[in-house]
């Protein structure tokens, strides 16, 4: 008798069309995104994810010889991902077309999250460069080109360029304004000396960082390798061994005065870098909503497919529950992300940023438990998946620095109080109701969780039902508004449009 007879496994989920979301498509829906969106789907993209978080970077500091040559060896696959990114232009900051690119970073991204990194910061860049004219006629082009040329080569002799950054440092962290690297003038520019603890995607082409220049912490444009084609004196120390994000190279670096480009006045290096700071708090919101999506699809994919005690588990009530809720939240991400692109609004962005961001990992961990042991191991995808979910409330300020960014905001810019409220008001009674209740006046920073955590609730509300699907937005407000709802996914309240809900979630082959 044969005793490994395969019975009851659920098909593998490819060959689909991943732009194919209910969510995503209420706001963009064309021939681009769905052509990225069938590639997203297809087995041998999946199969190219999987390759670079199996096999991740190696670090050479040196050659055979002894010279230092400070090279990140990636796995081919990771240069066929990045290189789809640059040319359907995820990394291009492009003025008025902030929403179709959000929408394709979305859906790419439920390949491989970890080139999804140094694409962001490349987008993200322009706009700070944009502070010193100068440079960004310079380098822009090359910033937004839809050619992908990897290889240290002088910036002007590349068809298209990478950006990173590199703040943080082992004594703040998130605290920039204690940084130490030293900024001294030279002609031409300055030259650099300090060590930085976490510099995203080191093999960039150039680098946005901060330094204590005589006027105070100041904005910088570091190139890895100068414009008469030297190597600047950037020398990477190690690779971070890190809980996920496996793919993309992060590193301690050093800088040994290098050669760096003054990005806006000395002493205002915060704020010119929080123009590249939003935009990357931004595709923080995209990664979570786009794993979010992911998890869903994979986690009703199988529910669709598997047997328990005689029915198939998309068919019984107790999970039917769960991939609801599972959906609704998914829902509420995409479409508060989707709204984000396309307005930017200050307020809104760090209320989402912060509560989204937050959600991740508990809805990763919801939907590999759909798939019971078989979620669990690595061939499922779902452990990658789970372990990527921290990041995005950890880049660009975990939890607490994005609260207290939303209460800095309400104090220094109070018209963005006013326009938080007319984006919310008046769409339906448990939104008003969740307004009223909530006191934005004279906020203690004890609080300042409990009060975004609202605040991002109401927001994602008011957006549903503006936007979303009926039966996803009444969930969603009578679960988390009406505070009918559980502590756990699967508490939906029992007259839930259940149906509805889950034909938007399950995956159409």
């Amino acid at each position: 008798m044969a005793t490994h007879e395969v019975t009851n496994q659920v098909p593998p989920l490819t060959g689909h069309d991943v732009a194919a979301d209910p969510a995503l498509l209420s706001w963009v829906d064309d021939a681009d995104l769905h052509e990225l969106g069938r590639l997203a789907g297809s087995d041998e993209w999946q199969e190219r994810g999987r390759l670079v978080n199996t096999y991740p970077p190696v670090l050479h500091t040196h050659d055979r010889y002894g010279n230092r040559i400070d090279e990140v060896e990636f796995h081919p696959a990771w240069h066929e991902l990045m290189n789809v990114a640059v040319t359907h232009g995820l990394h291009a900051y492009v003025d008025g077309g902030h929403l179709e690119r959000a929408a394709k970073f979305y859906v790419w991204s439920q390949v491989e999250a970890g080139h999804g990194c140094p694409i962001s910061m490349t987008y993200a860049a322009v706009p700070a460069l944009r502070v010193a004219p100068e440079l960004a006629a310079t380098y822009e082009p090359l910033l937004t080109s839809r050619t992908y040329d990897f290889g240290l080569k002088a910036p002007l002799g590349k068809r298209g360029l990478i950006a990173g950054m590199s703040m943080t440092e082992k004594q703040g962290g998130s605290d920039v304004r204690g940084n130490t690297t030293v900024a001294r003038p030279v002609a031409d520019g300055y030259v650099l000396t300090g060590h930085k603890w976490f510099t995203s995607a080191p093999m960039s082409d150039m680098f946005l960082t901060l330094a204590q220049a005589p006027g105070g912490l100041t904005c910088f444009l570091v190139p890895r390798v100068l414009p008469d084609g030297a190597r600047n004196r950037f020398y990477l120390q190690r690779l971070k061994d890190k809980l996920g994000n496996k793919s993309n190279a992060s590193a301690e670096i050093e800088y040994q005065e290098a050669f760096a480009w003054r990005i806006g006045d000395e002493g205002r290096g915060v704020r010119t870098i929080i123009e590249m700071v939003n935009m990357t708090r931004l595709d923080c919101v995209l990664g979570s909503a786009a794993g979010m999506r992911a998890g869903l699809r994979q986690a009703a994919h199988h529910a669709a497919h598997r047997k328990a005690f005689g029915n198939y588990l998309i068919d019984q009530p107790a999970m039917r529950n769960v991939l609801a809720d599972l959906a609704v939240e998914s829902e509420a991400a995409t479409t508060a992300a989707m709204w984000l692109a396309q307005h930017r609004p200050r307020l809104g962005l760090a209320v989402t940023k912060y509560w989204v961001c937050k959600r991740g990992p508990a809805h990763a961990a919801e939907a590999l438990e759909c798939l019971g042991g078989n979620g669990y191991i690595e061939d499922s995808g779902m452990p990658r998946l789970f372990r990527e979910s921290p990041l995005m409330s950890i880049w660009e300020g975990s939890g607490n620095v994005a609260a207290l960014d939303v209460l800095r905001a309400m104090q220094k810019e109070p018209q963005t109080v006013q326009e938080f409220h007319e984006t919310v008001s008046g769409v339906d009674p448990r939104v008003d109701k969740a307004l009223n209740e909530l006191a934005l006046s004279d906020v203690d920073e004890s609080q300042a969780r409990r009060v975004v955590e609202r605040m991002a609730l109401i927001l994602q509300g008011a957006l549903l039902v503006k936007h979303g699907h009926p039966a996803v937005a009444d969930a969603f407000c009578a679960s988390r508004l009406g505070g009918d709802w559980g502590n756990a996914f699967g508490t939906l309240p029992r007259n839930t449009d259940f149906a509805a809900i889950i034909d938007r979630a399950v995956p159409k082959l």
